[in-house]
């Protein structure tokens, strides 16, 4: 998804528009500091750089560095606030899907074009009610979605079926096509 999202970004950005990277929340120890200090994913900093724009936390607002099998640093907003585990994480998300949107809500009023990259699987039934980093995003935004899935870990036309099967109808709308990657 990284892959295809900052080579999004730079067909966007050669074509002469203004387009920003977003990743909502990425769990990764690939992290770099931007020019001005602030800690985001590698992968937010290469899309920004693909897209012609100074990488910035706005791009990434909620950085999960795991620390353990359990346990992650979270950096917010470029800074690091703490440490918890997965429970603690997901008993309350409200905060950080707040930062998220604002983070989202500044980058639009920035840039005409936002290429938001999801996190994860977008179709996990159990998670869906805490989940701000997929089909949220979309909606906040008004975001058409294209759906990616690897080839490479097999069973990919099942994986997309199942997927399409299992989201609600609002969500299933969002959809603009799909592509298969590492064919």
């Amino acid at each position: 998804k990284s892959f295809v999202a900052t080579a999004v970004c730079r067909v966007l950005r050669e074509r002469g528009l203004d387009v920003a990277p977003y990743k909502a929340q990425n769990m990764s120890n690939n992290a770099g500091i931007t020019r001005d200090g602030w800690e985001i994913a590698r992968a937010q900093i290469v899309a920004a750089v693909a897209a012609g724009v100074a990488p910035h936390p706005d791009m990434n607002p909620v950085l999960l560095k795991p620390t353990s099998e359990r346990g992650a640093q979270i950096i917010l907003n470029g800074r690091a606030v703490g440490a918890q585990t997965a429970s603690e994480y997901f008993r309350d998300t409200a905060r950080f899907r707040a930062a998220a949107m604002d983070a989202l809500a500044r980058l639009r009023a920035r840039y005409p074009v936002i290429v938001a990259e999801g996190a994860g699987s977008c179709a996990e039934v159990n998670l869906r009610s805490r989940d701000f980093t997929n089909f949220d995003v979309a909606h906040e935004a008004d975001l058409g979605v294209l759906l990616v899935a690897d080839i490479d870990r097999g069973g990919v036309f099942a994986q997309i079926v199942g997927t399409l099967a299992v989201l609600d109808s609002r969500d299933r709308a969002r959809i603009r096509g799909v592509l298969i990657n590492r064919f």
